[in-house]
């Protein structure tokens, strides 16, 4: 059976291994992914990220976790689904929490923040918020 939406799936896999205070996670790579993975580690919600070049690659996932065990993601959830794409323009930038979390957004400019996007001025598809 083919997987409908693999990014959704990604975000339940790391919801999923901090809820049990695993160290890492791994799951099927792919570009989108890694792309994801890259905007987490640079706003520090994750440890690192890094890639097997085996047959099947996978994307392996180090999680971070604050001085007194809680995850440093409280909330990671999927703006936009397959049956329900979300699309917003440079006016429209979601604000998580006031602020205090972070949408991912993938632009014509790649895969950013929705703050990188509201600086370089342009809009697209809310991928997932985090907090």
């Amino acid at each position: 059976m083919t997987m409908q939406d693999p990014v959704a799936d990604m975000l339940t896999r790391i919801r999923n291994a901090q809820m049990v205070r695993m160290k890492t996670v791994r799951m099927p790579n792919s570009k989108l992914k890694r792309a994801i993975c890259n905007v987490l580690a640079e706003e520090g919600y994750i440890a690192s990220y890094e890639t097997s070049e085996d047959v099947k690659p996978v994307l392996t996932i180090t999680l971070k976790y604050l001085d007194d065990g809680n995850p440093v993601i409280e909330s990671i959830d999927r703006a936009s689904r397959p049956g329900l794409r979300r699309y917003v323009g440079t006016d429209d930038l979601p604000r998580v929490r006031g602020g205090l979390g972070t949408a991912i957004l993938s632009t014509n400019q790649g895969v950013i923040t929705e703050k990188a996007a509201r600086r370089l001025g342009v809009g697209g598809e809310v991928l997932c918020t985090v907090f």
